[in-house]
């Protein structure tokens, strides 16, 4: 069976996690989906990659989510999202799922 991506995972987490709290208007709600998703991804990137790079790419991932709200003050809060979300997207992409394993 296919699996997915981490990188598309991880992308999910992050625009996902901030849909479900905005739609729902319950930030704990998109904090579960946020975090699921985070720990879902961070499994991939420790198999795929090993535990030094998936802690630096949770760290990416956090950074991503806590960047997001100034970044929002600025550009809007979708655009920061999603620009967040695409950088962990790539650098997901990069370190773990470019070599199609």
């Amino acid at each position: 069976m296919a699996r997915v991506p981490s990188s598309l995972v991880a992308v999910t987490g992050l625009v996902g996690g901030y849909a479900v709290a905005r739609w729902t208007k319950k930030r704990p709600l998109g904090g579960v989906a946020l975090a699921a998703a985070g720990a879902v991804a961070a499994r991939e990137w420790e198999r795929k990659v090993g535990a030094k790079a998936a802690v630096v790419l949770s760290g990416a991932y956090v950074a991503a989510f806590a960047g997001s709200h100034p970044l929002a003050k600025k550009v809007g809060a979708w655009p920061s999202v999603f620009a967040v979300a695409g950088v962990v997207g790539v650098a997901s992409w990069a370190v773990a799922d470019r070599g199609g394993k």
